[in-house]
């Protein structure tokens, strides 16, 4: 897996212009515009879809709102903060993804493709995603603001892996959002900080991923007589004698622990008691 960082304008101008504004100066000079310009910024509306099919190629068939914004001092500014938070992604990645790919070809057990991710300005809270088969195109559009940059990386690598999965089980996004919580945003997080991140996630998926947890360490290859430090690590606790160690599990891939785990809930008709270890 590789990560392309991308600053690309039309991308940034349609974020801009169509998600919620970040500045007072903005949402004034949007209003401006969709008053002298409806018809021009009515058409644009659904234009990120065929932005995000081929940026690269992309030739908008009407480019006089986007000439206006990039006239705007306002715009300079955005697309200045967009293009510091590039360069700062860029030097994260670098800095850290040999340690990060290792770590989670190791966790997930598949080679993902190359992604380009196409940055906007990070207070916008973005995050959307295109896929083209036909020519391996992998794209992500992406604005997050965090000031940890290897968590930011994981944020990334998370919400990339979670699209990958719900094309292969979408009907089941519960479990593939609960098992790619403990994958990335805890267990990669956590082999990353050196710190546990076992608490962090959805909270709706909290008494899933208790659920799966101890299965989940069997995926990771944890011996049962070493199954008490990751507990006490991580802040879950369950009984171990209750769990018959089953060695095939560790040989899973992703894949095919999603179907283990949509298996497994799919037949068990009891409930799992689990416990919170007490923070010591």
């Amino acid at each position: 897996m590789n990560i392309k960082f991308i600053l690309n304008e039309y991308i940034l101008i349609w974020n801009l212009l169509f998600r919620q504004s970040i500045s007072k100066e903005l949402n004034s000079r949007k209003q401006k515009i969709w008053v002298n310009y409806k018809k021009e910024y009515h058409a644009l509306q659904e234009e990120n879809i065929n932005i995000l099919r081929d940026p690269k190629n992309y030739i908008p068939n009407d480019d006089t709102i986007y000439n206006i914004i990039k006239e705007q001092d306002v715009y300079e500014n955005f697309y200045k903060y967009t293009d510091k938070y590039k360069l700062e992604l860029i030097e994260a990645w670098d800095h850290n993804k040999k340690e990060i790919i290792k770590e989670l070809n190791s966790i997930i057990k598949i080679h993902l493709k190359d992604y380009h991710v196409y940055l906007v300005e990070p207070r916008l809270n973005v995050t959307d995603y295109t896929f083209s088969i036909e020519n391996h195109n992998r794209v992500i559009c992406y604005g997050i603001k965090k000031a940890n940059k290897k968590e930011l990386l994981i944020d990334l690598i998370y919400k990339i892996i979670v699209k990958e999965a719900l094309n292969y089980k979408e009907e089941k996004k519960d479990i593939v959002e609960a098992v790619l919580e403990l994958c990335i945003l805890n267990e990669l997080a956590t082999r990353i900080t050196g710190k546990s991140h076992y608490l962090r996630g959805k909270s709706s998926l909290n008494f899933l991923k208790k659920q799966i947890y101890p299965y989940f360490l069997m995926y990771l290859g944890v011996g049962k007589e070493n199954m008490f430090n990751f507990m006490k690590r991580d802040g879950i606790l369950f009984d171990v004698n209750h769990y018959p160690y089953q060695e095939e599990i560790k040989e899973m891939d992703l894949y095919a622990f999603l179907d283990f785990c949509i298996e497994k809930q799919s037949h068990t008709k009891q409930t799992v008691q689990i416990e919170e270890l007490e923070v010591i």
